[in-house]
């Protein structure tokens, strides 16, 4: 009986390491598991991809080389990838911008394929049209 006990008692310590773990690695990814979860579930792609063939495609290029150039200048850095190789300031930051843009409409692309449209959530108020008084112009007659 008290093998068994010992035995429950170690399921129960290597369950909660296997939480604290989970746990510890989503928060480690959580930026970006929140980046392709807006990209996938949030962003209406079928109208998204309609936007950028107008035209929408260069202001988020230039965003793009904005930010990777901004980045590079607030935190300057050379990227050590082995010890005989580095990528140089602004050309890292460029590709990790990249990578995240190619993230974005993969995750659009995604949408497409398996028909994950999100829902239509108007915002606008509702239109009142000219000459209709609603249920308060009849009350007083």
């Amino acid at each position: 009986m008290a093998d068994l006990f010992q035995t429950l008692v170690e399921l129960v310590t290597v369950a909660l390491r296997l939480v604290v773990e989970i746990l510890q690695l989503a928060l480690t990814w959580s930026l970006l598991l929140v980046w392709v979860a807006w990209w996938l579930w949030a962003v209406n792609w079928k109208k998204a991809w309609h936007v950028l063939a107008q035209g929408a495609w260069a202001p988020m290029v230039l965003i793009s080389l904005m930010a990777a150039g901004v980045w590079s200048q607030v935190r300057p850095s050379n990227l050590v990838v082995t010890p005989n190789l580095a990528i140089m300031n602004f050309w890292w930051q460029l590709g990790a911008v990249g990578l995240l843009a190619g993230s974005a409409l993969f995750c659009g692309w995604l949408q497409g394929y398996f028909g994950w449209t999100p829902a239509e959530i108007d915002l606008e108020p509702p239109v009142h049209h000219a000459g209709h008084h609603g249920d308060a112009a009849h009350a007083h007659h």
